[in-house]
């Protein structure tokens, strides 16, 4: 298993190199300029020595190369000091964001806070929710949970974010008053009192992106099980004695896990990348929306480092459900 992983993880460099020359090329092939964010008052040659200073002006294959190089060179070297307090890196040229002219890297630093409460709560919870459904659903085929389970999911995949969110938001804040609308991401959490206003504004956030994800979910575990509930092995367990609970909850289970390890494992990076929508109609100012306002600016290192962000951590959950299936079927054998 150990030498299966550091294959995978050597071989996935030149994929992500790959990866992020693609992005780049199509990046640079996008509509737009960084400087029509300029006041028209600013005469044209400093709009051009703007343009120097940004690096606009050379060639785009001289431009990756920089961006390759403070990434893979830099940024790591910036870790180390941060860490150790070290200086490997003082003095060097960091990926500096063309709206706000701060390193990119430390922008994206200060918003994951803000998405992983909300994001990452939200998938936890409909994990937590989504499985024991699934699993119960296909236990009781065609019974009345099912059925409402079935109901309920099918309007979890019909209604977008966009429409669920303002939704609560006049049922539970402007009707109601009980959660605030705006998430407010100033707030700091130092005592009892602090981490209860939290909660409240992470409610309905959270509500809108479990009921996606859990609705996805619930529906891949239900199906991986009836599949499994109908082969061979589960009627011999039973007829070796076994009780039901232990044929449903370990054998079953266990082989069901396989096909939603890959969409829990696929759906984890999005975490990081936020939710956009989502992000958008509550002010939640994290990672989504760090995206969106980049692109609406044109700011061409934030969108390629974010998104590069993005591949790498597809690779790596890629590398980890790979790694579970092994865990969870002992006929899988990677070495």
């Amino acid at each position: 298993m150990l030498a299966f992983a550091t294959r995978r993880l050597i071989l996935s460099i030149p994929t992500l190199i790959f990866i992020s020359f693609i992005i780049f090329m199509l990046l640079q092939l996008a509509p737009g300029d960084p400087m029509a964010q300029v006041p028209l008052t600013v005469p044209p040659e400093v709009k051009e020595k703007m343009r120097q200073a940004l690096g606009l002006g050379e060639p785009p294959l001289v431009q990756y190369w920089k961006w390759l190089v403070q990434v893979f060179w830099i940024e790591p070297q910036v870790l180390i000091d941060h860490i150790f307090g070290t200086s490997f890196a003082a003095g060097d040229l960091r990926v500096i964001s063309w709206q706000t002219r701060s390193p990119v890297m430390e922008i994206v630093i200060q918003r994951i806070p803000q998405t992983l409460w909300v994001v990452g709560v939200a998938y936890v919870v409909a994990i937590l929710i989504a499985l024991p459904i699934g699993v119960y659903s296909a236990y009781r085929q065609y019974s009345v949970f099912d059925q409402a389970g079935t109901f309920v999911t099918m309007i979890g995949f019909s209604i977008p974010p966009f429409f669920t969110g303002p939704l609560l938001i006049v049922i539970f804040s402007v009707q109601l008053g009980w959660f605030p609308s705006i998430y407010d991401t100033t707030h700091v959490v130092n005592d009892w009192e602090s981490f209860k206003v939290q909660l409240q504004q992470m409610v309905m956030p959270v509500m809108v992106l479990a009921f996606q994800i859990t609705a996805q979910l619930s529906r891949y575990m239900r199906a991986s099980m009836l599949d499994n509930l109908n082969q061979d092995y589960v009627r011999t367990a039973r007829a070796k004695g076994l009780s039901e609970a232990v044929v449903v909850n370990v054998h079953v289970l266990r082989n069901s896990m396989i096909p939603v390890v890959t969409v829990i494992a696929l759906g984890i990076p999005s975490i990081f990348g936020g939710a956009i929508i989502t992000e958008s109609v509550f002010k939640v100012n994290g990672i989504g929306q760090l995206l969106l306002t980049a692109l609406f600016a044109n700011d061409l290192p934030m969108v390629m480092t974010l998104t590069f962000i993005f591949a790498v951590l597809i690779v790596l959950f890629n590398l980890i459900a790979d790694v579970l299936y092994g865990l969870l079927d002992p006929r899988i054998r990677y070495d």
